[in-house]
């Protein structure tokens, strides 16, 4: 069971006369990540190290520290807690006594990690995106089962035989819901579980 933070958290710790601040927020793509990053880091700062991780993809970066003690121990640390959809940078300011590798590494992974501990988390459940479809004559009654049955619509199109709708749906109520589809529609409408590769849906040009 993974989770995700319930918004943005913030740790500072000193050690060794180095000024360590860890910033953690959650993320629902790369692309987040990266915006939170450039919005967080510190120019003046010696170093901005961070890792994000969002589903199966992962970065994390050193920036300048030796290879292997800041951005791989930040990513540990995120997935050690179970979190995912998080992206954490660790700033840091450096105080004059050098901290070595492995030190760096406890420093930064430590940073990070208590910073996610004493984050308020929340249970990230798993969604997906389906396409189905519908007769005009039944669009109305099967679009109310549909949505009391935990589906959410994104998007809608219209065409000469129905409508067919982008939905998306816990991961683990799937199943469930297009059996009602196929019940609803008689075993007349299309069904179709969209890969994460997938462009959006068939409306789309």
């Amino acid at each position: 069971m993974s989770h995700t933070l319930t918004g943005p958290v913030r740790h500072e710790a000193e050690i060794r006369k180095s000024r360590f601040l860890a910033l953690a927020a959650p993320i629902d793509s790369p692309e987040a990540a990266q915006a939170f990053l450039d919005a967080s880091r510190n120019p003046q700062a010696t170093h901005n190290c961070w890792a994000w991780r969002c589903g199966a993809q992962y970065r994390f970066s050193d920036d300048g520290e030796p290879g292997g003690t800041a951005g791989r121990p930040i990513l540990q640390a995120i997935e050690s807690q179970g979190y995912d959809r998080v992206a954490v940078l660790v700033i840091r300011w450096f105080g004059g006594i050098k901290l070595g590798t492995g030190g760096l590494a406890r420093a930064y992974g430590g940073t990070a990690a208590e910073c996610l501990r004493l984050a308020e988390r929340v249970e990230l459940r798993e969604e997906c995106r389906v396409l189905c479809d519908c007769p005009y004559a039944d669009m109305d009654r099967v679009q109310a089962r549909l949505l009391a049955a935990g589906a959410r619509i994104e998007q809608a199109a219209f065409d000469g035989q129905g409508v067919v709708w982008q939905m998306r749906c816990l991961r683990a109520q799937v199943a469930d819901i297009e059996s009602l589809h196929a019940d609803l529609t008689r075993g007349r409408g299309r069904w179709r579980v969209l890969d994460a590769e997938d462009p959006a849906w068939a409306g789309d040009d």
